[in-house]
């Protein structure tokens, strides 16, 4: 495996990188960000192999209330057109679905917690989720969805949300966050309380703390993705 050079985007200090730092460290990669919450700088796409978009709260369709994005989604769009791997996830995902043209919108249902997605026989044949139950249980915190981007291959699916995961060349989404650690979890429950309401498909707080055994799986199926995407780099 070649060392690589990975870049990412952070929406808000409390959704940082978790478990693709670990990899990283693994591996010997380097890792380098843009804070979109403070002063910010994008980086030269010369100077990176890999982009990985992170989640936040905000929506895809707030350019006038959030002056950054419209740029973010410019260095998107040309990171997808000088053939870079990206990596979507949650609110990346969004953002990438939406610079290849398809639309994003409130889906029905929010989903907060640990649910399952039922993946699609295209991931299994691609051999991303390697090792991995067909159902797996992965943690969520979503309330939009997407339409698949053209010529895009469904990954994933839930009881709620018909597009989980889908895959594009180089190029991947994922709705819900593998990345997740003990540190990051609780910091996304300290910043997202607000939003535990009786819904659903909301658990409460102790629900989800309850189950964070799960990380474990997650932080292996994430391991497996992003070492299919290496060797293929």
């Amino acid at each position: 495996m070649k060392q690589l050079r990975i870049h990412y985007f952070q929406h808000v200090h409390f959704e940082g990188p978790g478990n693709i730092e670990e990899w990283c460290n693994k591996h010997g990669h380097s890792l380098t960000a843009t804070k979109f919450y403070e002063d910010f700088k994008l980086p030269s796409l010369t100077d990176i192999d890999w982009l990985v978009i992170m989640g936040g709260p905000m929506s895809v369709n707030d350019e006038e209330e959030i002056t950054w994005l419209a740029a973010e989604k410019q260095f998107i769009q040309k990171a997808i057109q000088a053939e870079k791997t990206i990596i979507g996830i949650c609110l990346g995902a969004q953002l990438l679905a939406d610079v290849m043209g398809s639309k994003v919108y409130q889906n029905t249902y929010k989903e907060i917690g640990w649910f399952p997605i039922e993946l699609t026989p295209d991931a299994i044949q691609k051999g991303l989720f390697s090792n991995v139950d067909e159902k797996p249980t992965v943690f969520h915190w979503h309330g939009d969805t997407f339409d698949l981007p053209k010529n895009a291959i469904r990954l994933a699916q839930s009881e709620v949300c018909n597009n989980q995961a889908f895959l594009l060349n180089k190029i991947l989404g994922l709705q819900f966050h593998l990345e997740t650690t003990e540190q990051t979890l609780e910091k996304m429950l300290d910043n997202g309380r607000q939003e535990f309401v009786n819904a659903k498909y909301i658990q409460s707080e102790n629900e989800i703390l309850a189950n964070r055994s799960l990380i474990e799986n997650n932080r292996k199926i994430l391991f497996s993705i992003l070492d299919k995407f290496a060797e293929e780099s």
